[in-house]
């Protein structure tokens, strides 16, 4: 007799966002999955979750999912396939690594990877073959290198307050993130303090966004300039007697010098770079003086800017300042990082780690497959490929470059994915995925503070295969070094780290579903001293040994990092505006997408609408721009075709593009990225997506 399946179950989100919701998992009695909701148990995801995973069984039963093995016969990008077998797929994987390997060394195959999973296990086992077979390592530099370096400036480790405290709070400043579409437990915290405490809520960014509309405040900033504002409202905290001497003696490195420095950084020099009036910045930062419990959420948008290091760390000074450190709903919180020290050996063979492979630096890739010499390192050509999680296609920058490296006949390319992505349709092999319903995996979430168990809901279709089974038997085949971690299984390597790690075991975890790992208040809160040598928070950051997480091997920085300013400044090293190019564009995320992921879902894409470059009616007009005009948008990197819309909630010289589309939602399939740069931001690197100066014109009618 056949049993029934369970009612529900409980997962984890592996998507690419800092909530990792904690998910109950609904079925029909058919045993199909029903609906997905947040789990109320979990105290920080609370019951809430985004809609876009809610409706999860759209994008795991959809018709256009990879479900065979496929083998290119048409040419690169053409989307014309065979199915073959899995065995025939591995063994021309094999076969074409070890011809590359043979020929111009291992370090001519390149793994690449990154978030479209957020699982330690099925995201990071991709090292394990890299670092087992000498093959090139990846330098990630596509999300949190500028953020994460900025906080670390001043704190010294990539931690914080409980993010939970946001309900304690009296007043939640929420700088440079739209929660509402990218977060939305955030928001559940946020409202919560409104609710039950009055809490104000301020929101500083680019755009009146979702968020900001139901802000009390909004700041609406040009891009690039919020280091200015942060300066600004500093300024006034000192000279009107809000800043906690006390706190800052005890606390910071230098707070009479950072002082003096401040004594110029005035609202109305502020007022002249960000767009702001300068009684706006007096209101804001008198009431972040006169409100001791007020807590810093910091998002990654705004430091995705050439200057986005010195940004967060300007925005995290001002906790310091105030001291509201000290408070419970008080402090500046960016990401958890560094509370979770995993023991990932098994996953990543970290110990045959070799740091004189080169890094390869997965922004780079476009010039990286052309050729460029200087980023591939002095090293040789990337002759072959396997991708796992990401759509470098459409998600990285100097997309032209991209497409014409990933268009090479010479270049043999393997793409494990859940859709024939931009990337997989660049392809010569194209293996089908396991969604994350389907296999077992292990989360910590960077916007919180738990460690959450990924169990496997539902069996997947015949055909799609999870990624540690490909590492593993690509592993088998091209006679990798012998590693323990390549005869496991998901669940063994997740009880193997747990128990390193010294969290128990796998059952202990099931039956929790989630660890909660927040140090206690002193220690989150920097009670104890902050984490440099000298327990002090650096107004004054030692930018060249910065223990960011994301550094690069040796003392190696990048772009301008002798011109980094000594103490949080506005630095104008962003990609400025000119008269061939008036417009700077921030490429900001979109509600119903996340990346280009669930861009493939007609929901979404329905929701959305359209890509669109949204332009206030009175810049539009000196460009003879009506609201819905196709236009197109440009610069040295390439050109966009799109639509405008008029909104009035931006800044002046600025445009907000909102979502990676399908590069096939815009004409000549050119999408977003094609105008983003790929440059290198100081001190250690990433790419800076929000930063890019364009013109913009009426397309030429047909």
């Amino acid at each position: 007799m056949n049993q029934s399946p369970p009612k529900s179950t409980f997962s984890t989100c592996p998507h690419d966002c800092p909530s990792a919701c904690a998910v109950e998992v609904h079925f029909y009695p058919h045993g199909d999955i029903r609906r997905l909701n947040g789990a109320k148990e979990n105290t920080y995801t609370a019951g809430v979750v985004c809609a876009k995973v809610a409706r999860y069984p759209e994008r795991l039963y959809h018709p256009e999912r990879l479900i065979n093995p496929l083998r290119r016969v048409g040419a690169k990008g053409e989307g014309r396939f065979e199915e073959i077998s899995w065995d025939e797929a591995l063994d021309l994987t094999a076969q074409k690594f070890l011809a590359a390997e043979a020929e111009f060394g291992a370090e001519s195959i390149w793994p690449y990877y990154y978030a479209g999973t957020m699982g330690q296990v099925q995201r990071d086992s991709i090292h394990r073959l890299r670092h087992a077979k000498g093959y090139s390592r990846q330098f990630d530099s596509f999300c949190t290198n500028m953020a994460w370096t900025g906080f670390i400036a001043g704190t010294g480790r990539l931690a914080g307050p409980d993010p939970r405290e946001m309900a304690l709070s009296d007043q939640i400043v929420i700088w440079g993130t739209n929660p509402v579409a990218t977060q939305v437990n955030v928001m559940t915290h946020v409202v919560a303090a409104r609710k039950k405490r009055g809490a104000r809520i301020i929101v500083v960014d680019v755009y009146e966004t979702e968020t900001m509309k139901q802000a009390d405040i909004g700041l609406v900033l040009k891009p690039g300039t919020d280091a200015a504002l942060a300066c600004a409202i500093m300024h006034v905290l000192f000279r009107d007697g809000h800043a906690d001497r006390d706190y800052l003696k005890a606390y910071t490195d230098c707070p009479e010098e950072f002082e003096a420095h401040l004594e110029t950084r005035t609202p109305e020099w502020a007022a002249s770079i960000t767009g702001l009036e300068a009684v706006r910045i007096e209101e804001v930062a008198a009431l972040i003086g006169e409100t001791k419990k007020t807590f810093f959420r910091l998002g990654y948008g705004f430091t995705r800017q050439r200057n986005g290091a010195v940004a967060m760390h300007a925005a995290a000074s001002i906790a310091c300042v105030t001291g509201c450190w000290q408070y419970e709903g008080g402090g500046a919180f960016h990401n958890n990082g560094a509370i979770y020290q995993l023991n990932k050996e098994m996953i990543e063979a970290t110990s045959l780690k070799d740091t004189k492979v080169r890094a390869l630096d997965q922004s780079m890739i476009g010039r990286i497959l052309t050729g460029n010499e200087d980023a591939l390192l002095g090293g040789p050509p990337v002759k072959a490929m396997l991708i796992q999680n990401t759509n470098p296609v459409s998600v990285a920058p100097e997309q032209e470059l991209v497409k014409k490296g990933f268009a090479r006949e010479d270049l043999f390319t393997v793409v494990h994915e859940q859709f024939l992505t931009e990337t997989a349709k660049m392809a010569d092999i194209v293996l089908p995925a396991t969604q994350f319903l389907e296999h077992d995996d292990i989360y910590k979430g960077g916007g919180h503070q738990y460690l959450s168990l990924g169990p496997k809901a539902v069996e997947p279709p015949e055909g799609p295969k999870e990624n540690i089974f490909v590492i593993n038997e690509i592993a088998k085949r091209v006679d990798s070094k012998s590693h323990p971690g390549f005869e496991m299984s998901a669940r063994e390597h997740i009880e193997w780290m747990l128990q390193k790690s010294g969290y128990g075991t796998l059952s202990d975890l099931e039956a929790e579903k989630w660890r909660d790992l927040q140090p206690d208040f002193e220690t989150s809160h920097f009670l104890n001293g902050f984490a440099h040598a000298d327990g002090k928070f650096r107004f004054r950051p030692d930018w060249g040994n910065t223990a960011a997480p994301n550094k690069p091997d040796g003392e190696t920085v990048f772009g301008p990092f002798a011109d980094m300013p000594e103490f949080p400044d506005q630095w104008d090293a962003i990609e400025l505006a000119d008269r061939e190019h008036p417009f700077r564009l921030a490429t900001s995320p979109a509600r119903s997408f996340l990346n280009s992921t669930f861009n493939e879902t007609q929901t979404s894409l329905k929701k959305e609408g359209r890509p669109e470059a949204w332009i206030r009616p009175d810049d539009a007009a000196s460009f003879g721009i009506e609201d819905g005009a196709k236009v197109e948008m440009g610069n040295a990197r390439g050109v966009v075709t799109l639509h405008a819309r008029h909104v009035e909630t931006v800044a002046r010289g600025t445009l907000i593009s909102e979502g990676i589309w399908p590069n096939a939602a815009f004409e000549d399939g050119r999408g977003i990225n094609t105008l983003t740069g790929a440059d290198p931001v100081a001190p250690y690197g990433g790419a800076a997506f929000h930063d890019t100066a364009v013109w913009i014109r009426l397309a030429e009618r047909e």
